[in-house]
């Protein structure tokens, strides 16, 4: 009898041990990035509309302002010596084939030539205006979507909350498995409204400071045009 109940406990333990060696053994199911995304609920979608928008935008004026950017070191040096010879016209083509908002702006100040300089002034700041107006379109939406962004992460976040404090009632009890829905749809939305929330808010600021230099180059190049216009009075 007693070596029964020995063999009995020692397959007991026997069987208890495999049991424990396959649960340690069993792989742990893997979580992809996307699987992870989906559990962030809808809250994602307008996020990931968002990120779409803000790459979308972000590329292409960062396209047109880089084109823009050219550069246009000597083309003051040539239109002082069309100036000097004489020759409007052939400064009026190299600005029209250049073809750049600093060519643009200082074409309008050309054709106002002969007019008292307050006019030609005035003439170039205008287009200038419109041309910087140009470079900076859609460019505030970038900073639309980094406060809008990290808002809908915080939607998420209630959303999340929400269904926690659902699932426990339901259940009656506060659980791993009862919470950790909610606490995947919490964690994920936040996270993700920040991570879109940041990328817009560098991705604007980078277009900002391109447009600046812009702006400074062209201010910096009608002055030196104003002052070309007044040498023949000197």
């Amino acid at each position: 009898m007693i070596t029964l109940l020995i063999q009995d406990t020692t397959q007991a333990l026997q069987d208890t041990a495999s049991a424990v060696n396959q649960a340690l053994t069993k792989p742990t199911p893997e979580l992809h990035f996307i699987d992870l995304l989906f559990m962030g609920g809808w809250v994602m979608v307008p996020l990931a509309i968002l990120a779409f928008l803000a790459l979308v935008i972000f590329v292409e004026r960062y396209l047109t302002i880089k084109k823009a950017t050219k550069d246009e070191s000597n083309l003051i040096g040539q239109i002082r010596s069309y100036i000097h010879s004489g020759n409007l016209d052939g400064a009026m083509s190299l600005l029209k084939n250049n073809n750049s908002p600093l060519s643009r702006m200082l074409q309008k100040g050309l054709k106002r030539i002969g007019r008292p300089i307050k006019d030609i002034e005035g003439a170039i700041e205008n287009v200038g205006k419109l041309e910087v107006s140009k470079l900076e379109k859609n460019i505030n939406v970038l900073g639309i979507v980094a406060g809008i962004a990290p808002m809908l992460g915080f939607v998420g976040t209630i959303i999340g909350v929400i269904a926690i404090f659902h699932q426990v009632s339901i259940k009656g009890v506060i659980e791993i498995g009862t919470i950790s829905g909610g606490l995947y749809t919490k964690m994920i939305t936040s996270a993700s409204g920040l991570i879109v929330g940041i990328i817009a808010y560098i991705l604007y600021h980078i277009l900002n400071m391109m447009v600046e230099r812009i702006i400074l180059r062209m201010e910096t190049d009608a002055i030196d045009f104003i002052d070309l216009l007044e040498e023949p009075s000197k």
